[in-house]
């Protein structure tokens, strides 16, 4: 019996087309690695469109499958991460939409693109450096994100949660992007001052879907592909 390959290394800095062209090869390593890349930025706009930790973790599953079949529609006329983030969000609409026909980004009822600052529960081991303070403060966010406007709530995910560009975000929502620019604008406005100040350090942790989940995912999705047993 021939011995397991192992997966190649992929080199830091690899572009877009590298890793879609090896990963076209079912190139495990290439999959893994843009999967790891991606994770926390589809599940953040998943669950900040369906509000629901599980629903955000299933579609961001069916977005790997429907990207990684499709790997030939994708020309590179945006960047890999936008072109996979158009496709969680259309994912993420679709199953609002199956629940309430005629659903769209910019007409969502009251509360359906909720940006609330999850607190997974994670042990002390995994979570060993995350203090009270940190979480203080991001209860403090999450309930000034709560108050934006819907219309300015995707727009402030992106942006500063995500830390898209105006480019990308103009381009995932469809927006020109002086309406990016306008609504990001308006979002911080809306934001207490002395939560403004707070949001820097503490914001990148928002909407975490790193270690154990992010590496489950990616089995998971690597099984239904047919490239693990």
């Amino acid at each position: 019996m021939q011995p397991a390959q192992v997966p190649q290394i992929i080199p830091a800095g690899t572009g877009d087309a590298e890793l879609v062209r090896r990963a076209r090869g079912r190139d495990e390593a290439a999959i893994r690695a843009i999967m790891q890349a991606n994770n926390r930025r589809l599940y953040r706009i998943a669950r900040g469109i369906l509000r629901n930790d599980s629903e955000a973790e299933d579609v961001v599953q069916e977005t790997w499958v429907r990207a990684f079949t499709h790997l030939e529609s994708f020309r590179g006329d945006s960047s890999l991460a936008t072109w996979l983030s158009r496709i969680a969000m259309n994912e993420a609409l679709g199953r609002l939409r199956r629940a309430r026909p005629s659903v769209e980004l910019n007409s969502l009822p009251p509360g359906a693109l909720e940006a609330q600052i999850i607190q997974f529960p994670l042990s002390a081991s995994e979570d060993p450096e995350k203090t009270m303070a940190q979480r203080e403060i991001q209860h403090v966010v999450e309930h000034a994100i709560d108050d934006l406007p819907e219309a300015f709530r995707i727009v402030f995910i992106t942006r500063v949660i995500e830390g898209m560009n105006v480019e990308e975000t103009a381009e995932l929502l469809d927006l020109k992007p002086e309406t990016v620019k306008t609504r990001l604008h308006r979002a911080r406005t809306m934001l207490r001052e002395n939560v403004e100040k707070k949001i820097g350090p503490v914001v990148m942790e928002a909407f975490p879907f790193a270690g154990k989940r992010c590496e489950r995912l990616t089995e998971a999705v690597l099984k239904r592909l047919g490239m693990i047993a």
